[in-house]
């Protein structure tokens, strides 16, 4: 399957790609300042290189997230990924640490994704 930089995306999709690759769950590069998302990629580096080179994304702003389209809306959003590892930026472990930012990126995805 190959990464796809998407807007947009149907819950249905996202379960497809799920199946196609993993078989539960989705691994996804959001963009926060951007909105944007990818998805696809069997690394999320390679998500994160994707949207750098294709649209102009920064580094700071990009976060890996898994998404699991079985599970409910409160519960499918994963902050996991070894690119969130920025110490620069505070954030010192794969997980997304800052709250607010966890909660910027589920509106995102949320926005991204139509349920």
């Amino acid at each position: 399957m190959e990464i796809k930089i998407i807007k947009e995306v149907s819950l249905v999709e996202l379960k497809k790609m799920a199946e196609e690759r993993f078989g539960v769950f989705v691994k996804g590069v959001v963009d926060v300042e951007q909105e944007i998302m990818a998805v696809g990629g069997e690394f999320h580096a390679d998500e994160e290189v994707e949207l750098m080179e294709k649209a102009g994304s920064k580094r700071e702003h990009t976060w890996g997230i898994n998404l699991w389209p079985e599970q409910p809306e409160k519960d499918w959003i994963e902050f996991d990924s070894m690119i969130n590892f920025k110490p620069n930026l505070g954030n010192k472990s794969h997980a997304v640490e800052n709250i607010e930012l966890q909660e910027k990126i589920k509106k995102i995805v949320n926005k991204i994704v139509k349920r």
